[in-house]
């Protein structure tokens, strides 16, 4: 899968809120209600991530999941980037809204 233009990284940034671009990486801290919320969290992204063969480079503590994405072997960020992010951003959501 080819990298995206800087063109079109920017025009998809408004496609996924909450993300940004940091160091060639799409970047995002999430923070939950509890440990287990966030940690929940993350055993959802990672089954999408897994079913993708996509995986991301993230770390979790105690209530915060950080996610950087970009695509190793294309050498940038590519439309799957993008793909998880916007999944991921939707998962925080219900995640958010959970008691």
């Amino acid at each position: 899968m080819p990298s995206l233009s800087d063109e079109e990284i920017q025009a998809r940034l408004n496609d996924v809120k909450g993300w940004v671009l940091e160091g060639g990486k799409l970047h995002r801290e999430f923070r939950f209600g509890s440990f287990v919320i966030a940690f929940a969290f993350m055993s959802a992204v990672a089954l999408i991530a897994e079913r993708a063969d996509h995986h991301p480079e993230w770390s979790n503590v105690y209530d915060r999941v950080t996610i950087d994405l970009t695509t190793h072997d294309a050498g940038g960020l590519t439309a799957r980037d993008f793909s998880l992010a916007a999944a991921a951003g939707r998962l925080a959501e219900s995640f958010s809204t959970a008691t």
